[in-house]
């Protein structure tokens, strides 16, 4: 029987374990990064080991120091929960060596079924059906093909080939991004399915020979084959092709010896055949739709074959109703998936019926390793959290789960919550016909909630009127006159804010009553901002009629051409939130005399926070449009800087190693 449980992991999975061991009765112990001292995976468990450091590779990628931490805490089994070390049968073999509980599938069996190469063989003899696989350019007969790593998961060491020529380049740029990440350098190639939606099957298997399958799941909505909704079932699956799929994954299972809870994935062509991709041997992120609809506890079932118990059940649960889950990550979709740090301000999502456990009945499932006042590093994954809507049919999930995305405050990084929605909400979506490339082939999910012009102009003006109140609410000189009185009439109160797509100028002018008199929101050159109001335009100027009916620090109401609306603010520094049934946006409020750039032309600013990972060119390099200067890792993901022109290197004045904020001048490049 385990008595105490240490998590070798953070975040998310770490919590989701926890909620089921504190179920149970079991006692838990997790481990985390100087980064995690303040997380509330850390919080929440009953012991607590500092692993010094913040990269993975330095603090939750060493075996040796979470076996100590085990030791130390007197814990008697270990839970890898998914990624960082789950994949991994040396760290398997190490926890079992120690005379630990390892929970988790057998080293053997993950060491094969990690292997893409490794597993083909065994599994071919078993009757599972897969793609050809071809180990050097040399040997591909045709094309498109997807270039891949033999070993690794989360999308990453990938490339699409069309042509022969570009053939030689993308192995050897698999192979070198595979050693990097993986620690292996093997590539293959197989051919490239068009139109094709990404199917798996979540099995769980004991050490008596039960094999349990749960349904399949939908994982087709993806970017850069890395997945960003999932749902169970998949509208394309029919019951007899269910029942094929789970044979294939029970095949898979029972070949490879294969012991605890994992999911069997395949590709799904349109002519309906289907191939087997790889199998992965952890807990999935997304396990909790599977929950939802069979209303068991994933996780104490891995506990129970950990223990050495078989598994409760003997046949496959029924399917109850539909889930659809999201990723939300802190990421901008809009410019290439680019990741967001800082500090989470507010971290809200209405009518959640439960977290990290089966809900009783349909509703919001949470599960988030973050809350208000977390911060987000560069040092790990970008997903915040995991929503789950569980409703009778798929249609009613994906409505309430777009609701209640539309109504989250998520403040201080940029999320890819708008995306979500406006897939969720896409009639392609809807209707069920999506493929792995549904986000590329529908750039149109790209664009903001808030993007009607309308829209955007009264939140603007809201936030406006949001910090006039909040001015007044903490004058000591005549705080009862409403802001921007004037004993006759005079010109506008002017702000301006830093928005999404630039600089806009906001003005308005209240009557002594405090209605509103006029009012105008403008974009502006940073240049020539009018922070005096002067050469405004009218105060009408193709405008809504708006009508203030309240105006406070923290909420708005607007009636705007007839119809109420109520805005939430949420002011940080210079910061405003704002928050509307129609969307989010996020102002910032410009100083009335800025400060002159220290920057020349022709530099070049990191992005983002992270730490330079390689550095190409030195000063007085010429390059050429499109080369590559340096790298900058950040969220374990390298990304690249390019030079935007032609030119030559005046100087670089960062090197390997160091870590720099975003907007860090990385290089100066003189154009020709």
């Amino acid at each position: 029987m385990i008595r105490r449980l240490l998590v070798a992991n953070r975040g998310e999975i770490a919590r989701r374990i926890f909620a089921t061991c504190r179920l149970i009765g079991i006692e838990t112990v997790a481990v985390y990064s100087d980064a995690d001292a303040h997380a509330p995976h850390v919080a929440e468990a009953d012991y607590a080991v500092h692993l010094p450091g913040n990269a993975p590779t330095a603090t939750y990628l060493r075996a040796d120091l979470i076996l100590g931490a085990a030791r130390k805490t007197g814990a008697d089994a270990v839970h890898p929960g998914y990624g960082l070390l789950a994949d991994s049968a040396d760290f398997a073999a190490a926890v079992i060596d120690a005379g630990l509980t390892w929970v988790g599938a057998p080293p053997k069996s993950i060491a094969l079924l990690t292997s893409r190469l490794e597993s083909r063989a065994l599994l071919a003899d078993a009757g599972v059906p897969m793609l050809p696989a071809f180990g050097e350019p040399e040997h591909v007969p045709g094309f498109p093909v997807l270039v891949k790593s033999d070993v690794g998961s989360g999308g990453r060491a990938m490339r699409i080939v069309r042509d022969r020529d570009t053939l030689a380049d993308a192995f050897a740029a698999v192979r070198r991004e595979a050693a990097g990440l993986f620690g292996n350098g093997t590539a293959l190639a197989e051919p490239y399915v068009e139109r094709a939606r990404h199917i798996e099957i979540p099995v769980i298997a004991d050490s008596t020979g039960g094999v349990i399958t749960f349904g399949e799941r939908e994982c087709s909505i993806q970017r850069r084959y890395q997945k960003l909704i999932e749902e169970t079932p998949s509208p394309a699956v029919s019951p007899s092709l269910r029942a094929e799929l789970c044979t294939a994954a029970t095949a898979v299972v029972r070949a490879s010896g294969f012991v605890g809870a994992g999911a069997v994935e395949f590709l799904l062509a349109p002519s309906g055949e289907f191939f087997f991709l790889e199998m992965n041997t952890a807990l999935q992120v997304e396990h909790a739709t599977s929950e939802c609809v069979s209303g068991f506890d994933l996780v104490r079932l891995q506990l129970l074959v950990a223990e050495g118990s078989p598994l409760p059940m003997s046949t496959p649960p029924p399917v109850r109703g539909h889930a659809i889950e999201v990723r939300l990550c802190a990421e901008d979709p809009a410019y290439a998936w680019l990741p967001s740090t800082g500090r989470l301000h507010r971290f809200h999502v209405p009518d959640v019926a439960g977290s990290f456990r089966p809900l009783p009945q349909p509703g919001l499932r949470l599960d988030t390793g973050v809350d208000d006042g977390s911060a987000v590093g560069v040092h790990y994954d970008t997903m915040l959290a995991k929503l789950v809507a569980w409703a009778p049919t798929r249609h009613e999930a994906a409505r309430m789960l777009a609701a209640a995305l539309t109504r989250s405050h998520v403040h201080g990084v940029v999320t890819n919550r708008d995306l979500l929605v406006r897939v969720l909400r896409h009639p392609a979506f809807r209707s069920g016909n999506v493929d792995i490339n549904f986000v590329d082939r529908h750039p149109e999910v790209f664009a903001p909630l808030l993007s009607s012009v309308d829209a955007v102009r009264v939140s603007c003006l809201a936030a406006a009127l949001a910090g006039a109140a909040a001015r007044r609410a903490t004058s000591t000189v005549l705080a009862t006159i409403p802001s921007g009185w004037r004993n006759v009439p005079s010109g506008a109160q002017i702000t301006v804010y830093d928005g999404p797509a630039g600089p806009v100028e906001v003005g308005y002018r209240l009557e002594r009553t405090g209605e509103l008199a006029g009012w105008w929101v403008r974009a502006v050159d940073p240049e020539e901002l009018d922070l005096a109001g002067l050469g405004a335009p009218p105060l009408t100027d193709d405008h809504p009629p708006v009508a203030v009916v309240s105006a406070a620090p923290d909420r708005v109401v607007l009636d705007v051409n007839g119809i109420r609306l109520t805005f939430g603010v949420h002011r940080v520094h210079d910061v405003s939130y704002v928050d509307s049934p129609e969307g989010s946006v996020a102002l910032t409020e410009l100083p009335r005399f800025p400060r002159p750039s220290e920057l020349t032309d022709g530099s070049l600013t990191a992005p983002l926070p992270g730490a330079i990972a390689r550095v190409m060119v030195v000063p007085g390099q010429r390059v050429r449009a499109g080369d590559l200067l340096l790298t900058l890792e950040s969220m374990m993901v390298e990304h690249p800087v390019h030079a935007p022109s032609a030119g030559i290197i005046a100087s670089v004045p960062v090197q390997p190693g160091i870590h720099v904020a975003a907007g860090t001048l990385l290089a100066v490049l003189n154009p020709d």
